[in-house]
C-alpha cells in the first residue's frame, strides 16, 4: 500500500483512537459534545485570514469510512481493541457541522467550523479536518494578498513542483478561490473546472539547435496564441526571435530570471519598437506579494506565482487548532497558560457600516446574537443529522471573497504588520 492509495479515515491520529477507545470502555463515547475550530492568533505580518478548503473537507466527511483492510491492521498493531474495531467498522458521521462559508475572512478566536455531535464521532475527525482546513486557509490567505498586491492584473498558480502532488491540487483550488486566474495544474483543472495554462520550459530551448528553431516548433503545434520563454540564454535577443518567428500577434512573452523591474520596462520598449504591441509580457521567478507589490509601477501584464503560494508565503499552516468548548449543554475550558478557551457553542455576526465597510466580528458563547440592521451572521449549515447538504460552487465562494476584501478598511489590505483588519469582540456566557 502506497499513500496514494490510503483512505482518509486512516489518517487519523493514534491518539484520537486511544480516546476512542477509553471512551467507549468509561461510556463517555455517546456524550453530546461541540468542538470547534478557530486560531488564537494570525500568522505574523498578517491582517486577515481567509477560510478555505470547507467544501473538500466535507466531501472527506461524507465518505469517511473505516475498511476491514484498515480495521485489521488497528487491531493487528495493538491499536484498537476489539469493541472500538467494532465500533469503527460501524463508523458514519451523525452529527451536525456548521461554519463560515468558503471566502470569509477570519480572525483571532472566530469559530469557523462548529462541529457538533457524540463525543467519539467528532473526535475521530480532527486530525482530517485540521490537515485540510490549516493548508487550504493558509494557501489562501497567502494568494489574497498576491492578488490584492497585483492590483487586478491576473496571476497564473505555478507551484506543483514545489509541494506535494495532493497538495498541489488543493493549492490550486485555494488559491483560485482567492483569486488567481487560472492554474497550471490539470488535475486541478479537471476536478474544480479551474482554468489551465502554461508554456514550455527552458529545456525545450535547450532541446533545440537554437532558440529560433524552439520558438518556431512550438508556434507550429500551438499557434500564434502562445507564451514564449525568452530567458534562455540573451532577453532582448529572445524577444526579437520570439516575434521574427512568430509575429507581432504573438500572445505573450514569459520572463523567469532577472531584475524583472528593469528588465520588464526595457522588453516593453523592445516589443513596441517591434510592432508588437498587444504581446502581454508575463514575469515569474519566486514571486510573492512583496515582489508582485514592486512591480506595481511596471509593464507587466500577468505574474506566475509558484513556490511562495503553495508554502503559504511564510505562513505554511494557518494555526488552527480543534477544541472541545460544550459538554452536554455545559460550556468547558482550557487554561493552559497562553492557550486558554471559551467555552460554549459560539455564533457570530460581521457588523458593518450602512456603506457596507465592516467594523467589527462580534462572537456570542452561548448566547443569541444582537443584531442591527447591517449585521451579518457568518455561520451556514453544511451537515445536518449526518446528512451534507449543498454547498457553495467554487465560483461563488471566489466572488464572496472578493466581496469580502472590499468590505474590510482599506488599511487590512496593507503588506505591513499590524492589526486585525477589524477587531473582534467575544461576549461571554451571561
Amino acid at each position: 500500500m502506497t499513500v496514494e492509495t490510503i483512505a482518509p479515515a486512516l489518517m487519523t491520529d493514534q491518539y484520537e483512537l486511544t480516546m476512542v477507545s477509553a471512551a467507549l470502555r468509561d461510556g463517555t463515547a455517546d456524550r453530546h459534545c461541540v468542538f470547534e475550530v478557530f486560531a488564537r492568533r494570525l500568522p505574523t505580518g498578517r491582517r486577515y485570514g481567509v477560510v478555505a478548503g470547507t467544501g473538500r473537507l466535507i466531501e472527506l466527511i461524507r465518505d469517511f469510512r473505516f475498511e476491514p483492510g484498515e480495521i485489521e491492521f488497528l487491531r493487528s498493531a495493538g491499536i484498537v481493541d476489539d469493541a472500538a474495531a467494532t465500533w469503527l467498522s460501524g463508523y458514519r458521521f451523525s452529527g451536525e457541522i456548521e461554519g463560515y462559508g468558503e471566502g470569509e475572512l477570519f480572525f483571532p478566536g472566530s469559530p469557523i467550523l462548529t462541529v457538533t455531535g457524540k463525543f467519539a464521532e467528532c473526535v475521530v475527525l480532527e486530525t482530517l479536518i485540521l490537515s485540510v482546513l490549516n493548508h487550504d486557509c493558509a494557501i489562501a490567505a497567502a494568494a489574497a494578498r498576491m492578488v490584492t498586491a497585483a492590483r487586478g492584473r491576473p496571476i497564473i498558480e505555478m507551484g506543483s513542483r514545489r509541494t506535494h502532488e495532493h497538495a498541489a491540487v488543493a493549492a490550486a483550488r485555494a488559491a483560485y478561490l482567492a483569486g488567481f486566474a487560472s492554474t497550471s495544474n490539470l488535475a486541478a483543472g479537471r476536478a474544480y473546472g479551474i482554468p489551465t495554462t502554461g508554456t514550455s520550459a527552458h529545456a525545450f530551448t535547450l532541446l533545440h539547435d537554437d532558440e529560433p528553431a524552439a520558438f518556431a516548433s512550438q508556434v507550429a503545434a500551438l499557434g500564434k496564441n502562445t507564451t514564449l520563454l525568452v530567458d534562455t540564454y540573451d532577453i532582448s535577443q529572445g524577444i526579437r526571435n520570439a516575434i521574427a518567428v512568430a509575429g507581432p500577434d504573438l500572445r505573450a512573452v514569459r520572463i523567469d530570471s532577472g531584475d524583472l523591474s528593469v528588465l520588464a520596462q526595457q522588453s516593453r520598449e523592445l516589443l513596441d519598437s517591434l510592432g508588437a504591441t498587444e504581446t502581454k509580457i508575463i514575469v515569474s521567478g519566486d514571486m510573492d506579494e512583496y515582489s508582485i507589490a514592486t512591480l506595481a509601477a511596471e509593464p507587466v501584464d500577468i505574474y506566475g506565482a509558484g513556490t511562495a503560494v503553495v508554502t503559504g508565503s511564510g505562513a505554511p499552516t494557518a494555526s488552527l487548532v480543534y477544541k472541545l468548548v460544550e459538554v452536554d449543554g455545559r460550556p468547558v475550558v482550557k487554561r493552559s497558560e497562553n492557550k486558554a478557551t471559551v467555552g460554549g457553542r459560539k455564533t457570530a455576526i460581521r457588523r458593518h457600516k450602512p456603506t457596507g465597510t465592516a467594523t467589527e466580528e462580534i462572537i456570542y458563547s452561548q448566547g443569541v446574537p444582537d443584531h442591527q440592521t447591517n449585521d451579518r451572521l457568518l455561520q451556514r449549515t453544511y451537515v445536518a443529522g449526518g446528512e451534507v447538504l449543498d454547498t457553495p460552487s467554487l465560483a461563488e465562494s471566489r466572488e464572496h471573497l472578493r466581496q469580502n476584501l472590499i468590505s474590510i478598511p482599506w488599511e487590512g489590505l496593507k503588506l505591513s504588520a499590524g492589526d486585525p483588519a477589524i477587531p473582534v469582540v467575544i461576549v461571554p456566557t451571561a
